[in-house]
């Protein structure tokens, strides 16, 4: 019986038009499913809705209320009745608007002070504004250069319906004609959210583009020695549009992790094509293009399978990670590698036959002959093989010095700090993440954290005693809560500033609050909400905050029944950070378990253990980089260290299976080592300095979080080379010095 790869080779030479057929069927599909890819920039992306955090989250987004959306004006005096005349006028503009709540902004104290109507002088302006409560005027107005409208929407609106609210109220402000001189900008979450979306569409097309102009260059340098040196990447560019239709498909979001992804791809799947077409154009050389089909997809179609289901098992452990957009990377890793593998065991065949492949004559390139007749390649060949058996005479030095790097990188590693804060991940011009700034400068924070309570009754007297003394607590005990609103709050300022002490008198009082404003902190009888707003800080400081409140809720006691939780965005991304801190580290021991049991499975033998030794060196040698370079492990960052594990292993795995085919042949130790490395050196540098063409294209995004994602990447293929052709020879060594010992010991029992 035929095994799947003889089989595939006898289909490709048998029924080249047929297999040709099946797989535009299967791209066409793919094709189909790129109109399903959408962006990821909700909560979504950070938590998952199926936990207790996220489904928390989720309730109290639906209930209570979403993000507002902030129009800033500007101009030489907001006072001036004419613009406070427009701004009135799309006030009630927006108020028809679908999913808007509400529309409040200073245009509203002056007509509410005025009996209705907007005053005509600026001199009535001026005296209403000065009467006003100073709070009120300092948020709504804080100069005479700018004012702040605030539009709150309804409760439970999705993050698509609040981006599409925005769309909105855009054009509704492009067609109104403002006066001359004003400027109106549209802010808040949902705008920010909305052009980090559109910037991430854009980032993903420069940054697929620059790899596969890159990867061009790497080609056509490295790989001229072929016919249609470019046809790898062609491959790619197959397998990359299958990924992005298999993403549509499977209904996977391109997030700012994500996007880092599709470079990744590029830099991986160009080796398994130039690998296949390599080994085809050297079958070709002393064959037919059937003995060469046949030889490429029964030899090389395996081995490179084995290679990619190391580089896939990285991935996968990434599958674990708590935070989905993390997940989602190794997800559309996964099938991009698979994808490219599959497209060049197909392509690169096919297209031989179909274009009856004839190899280039064999001519040395212009200038690669030195006057001493030997290439550059030849001279690097030697190189690495006096280079390899150097090490593996003197193992134990060479091991002892890259492991104390290696442990060194592994202690500054735990001072890497940790960044959640989205704000810093996207470009620091981005017109949206400029208006929130000035919005948080001229307003203070319009962060808060919001506290559930949940209780058989919250209404009842004890219950909202407890939720106003706890809100009272915190104002008084923490320096960066600026103040409290909750149901008890509303309940004092309708009752004379004192809270009732009998149910039916909280009754009477909460029908008299209007509804629209109870329901943003009062859930029926079950459900109450606090919300503290806060200073502006820094996402570790955020994360102690809530921490130091969870403790305080412990220490004030709730009364029997009563449950309290904190949720909200700050509470997310500090749960984010310690998601960041606990998964690189699962993710990265997750990865070293599935290749090590792939390996032990394969190879069946003590020694499968040697490939992966090196990358727990390597991987210590990036947490050195991160700690030295000053980069912060983010969200993408975090899945450096199982995906270092994927890429490295394809490395050593090949150095290790020429060291082994040589020693069968009967070769000494140290001269198989020296011809592995040899042979298989070279093949690894080009393979490794073409990945990081692809990597290298990171660097270029103007996303902070992608471009030092790129430098690591870039950095960590170079440490992977440097495990495989030096750290490499030692393991082996060593490896065989204690099978050696093993067998001598076996020897001397069975001879006493």
């Amino acid at each position: 019986m035929k095994n799947p790869y003889e089989w595939l080779a006898a289909a490709i030479n048998n029924h080249t038009w047929t297999v040709a057929g099946v797989a535009a069927a299967i791209f066409i599909v793919a094709c189909f499913g790129l109109s399903m890819v959408s962006m990821e920039t909700s909560d979504d992306a950070y938590l998952d809705k199926s936990t207790p955090r996220g489904a928390l989250l989720n309730h109290y987004a639906e209930t209570y209320g979403s993000d507002a959306i902030m129009l800033i004006y500007e101009t030489d005096s907001v006072r001036s009745p004419e613009i406070l005349r427009y701004i009135d006028h799309l006030q009630e503009d927006l108020r028809n608007e679908r999913y808007v709540d509400e529309v409040s902004g200073v245009v509203d104290l002056l007509k509410q002070a005025n009996g209705g109507t907007l005053p005509s002088s600026t001199a009535e302006i001026d005296a209403i504004i000065g009467q006003a409560p100073p709070e009120m005027v300092e948020r709504m107005l804080p100069s005479d250069l700018m004012t702040i409208s605030v539009i709150a929407l309804e409760p439970g609106v999705t993050m698509e319906a609040q981006q599409q609210v925005v769309g909105n109220i855009k054009s509704i402000i492009a067609i109104s004609e403002p006066p001359p001189g004003l400027t109106v900008t549209v802010s808040g979450n949902p705008a920010f959210s909305l052009e980090m979306g559109e910037a991430m569409g854009s980032e993903t097309g420069m940054l697929i583009l620059v790899a596969m102009v890159l990867m061009v260059l790497a080609v056509t340098l490295l790989f001229s020695h072929v016919r249609y040196r470019l046809l790898p990447v062609g491959i790619v560019a197959v397998g990359l549009i299958m990924t992005f239709g298999f993403m549509g498909l499977f209904g996977i979001p391109i997030s700012m992790v994500v996007v880092g992804a599709f470079p990744v791809l590029i830099g991986i799947g160009i080796d398994y094509a130039i690998q296949l077409h390599a080994r085809f154009d050297e079958e070709i050389r002393h064959g037919t293009i059937p003995e060469a089909v046949w030889a490429t997809v029964t030899q090389m179609g395996p081995s490179i399978l084995i290679a990619m289901s190391a580089t896939a098992l990285g991935f996968i452990a990434m599958f674990f990670a708590p935070v989905p957009m993390v997940a989602d990377f190794g997800m559309v890793c996964t099938i991009g590698v698979v994808s490219c593998y599959v497209a060049a065991l197909i392509i690169v065949p096919v297209f031989a036959i179909v274009t009856r492949y004839r190899p280039m004559k064999e001519a040395a390139a212009a200038g690669t002959e030195p006057a001493g007749g030997e290439s550059i390649i030849e001279r690097y060949d030697r190189l690495l093989g006096r280079l390899a058996y150097t090490v593996a005479k003197y193992p134990i030095p060479v091991i002892l010095i890259f492991a104390t790097v290696a442990a060194g990188g592994f202690y500054l590693d735990q001072s890497v700090p940790v960044s959640a804060d989205e704000k810093t991940f996207v470009p620091g011009d981005m017109p949206a993440l400029l208006s929130l700034e000035k919005l948080t400068r001229v307003m203070g924070s319009t962060s808060t954290i919001p506290v559930v309570v949940l209780a058989d009754d919250v209404l009842s007297p004890e219950t909202l005693a407890w939720i106003d003394q706890f809100g009272v607590y915190e104002q008084e005990h923490n320096d960066k809560i600026t103040g409290v609103t909750s149901v008890a709050t509303l309940i004092r300022e309708h009752n004379g500033g004192v809270l009732p002490s009998t149910e039916r008198e909280v009754n009477n009082i909460i029908a008299r609050i209007p509804e629209e404003t109870l329901s943003r902190y009062l859930n029926g009888n079950l459900e109450a909400v606090l919300e503290f707003s806060t200073v502006d800080m820094e996402m570790s400081a955020a994360r102690d905050l809530v921490g130091r409140i969870q403790d305080d809720v412990a220490w004030n006691n709730p009364p029997a029944g009563v449950t309290v939780k904190i949720t909200g965005q700050m509470e997310m991304f500090a749960a984010v950070m310690d998601d960041i801190s606990e998964s690189r580290v699962y993710m990265t021991v997750l990865g070293f378990a599935f290749i090590l049991g792939f390996l032990i499975l394969v190879y069946r033998k003590f020694g499968a253990v040697s490939p992966v030794i090196p990358i727990v060196f390597i991987v210590g040698w990036n947490g050195a980089i991160m700690y030295l370079l000053g980069l912060d492990y983010t969200p993408l960052t975090a899945v450096l260290g199982s995906m270092t594990i994927g890429v490295a292993s394809e490395y050593t795995i090949l150095i290790m299976e020429r060291c082994e085919e040589e020693l069968s042949r009967g070769t000494e130790f140290l001269d198989a080592v020296q011809t592995a490395v040899q042979k298989i050196g070279t093949a690894i540098t080009v393979s490794g300095l073409t990945t990081v063409f692809g990597f290298s294209a990171l660097t270029f995004s103007t996303f902070n979080i992608i471009s030092n994602f790129g430098i690591v990447t870039v950095i960590s293929v170079g440490f992977s080379l440097v495990g495989a052709i030096v750290v490499m020879p030692a393991i082996l060594a060593l490896m065989y010095r204690l099978s050696g010992r093993s067998r001598a010991i076996a020897a001397a029992g069975v001879t006493e």
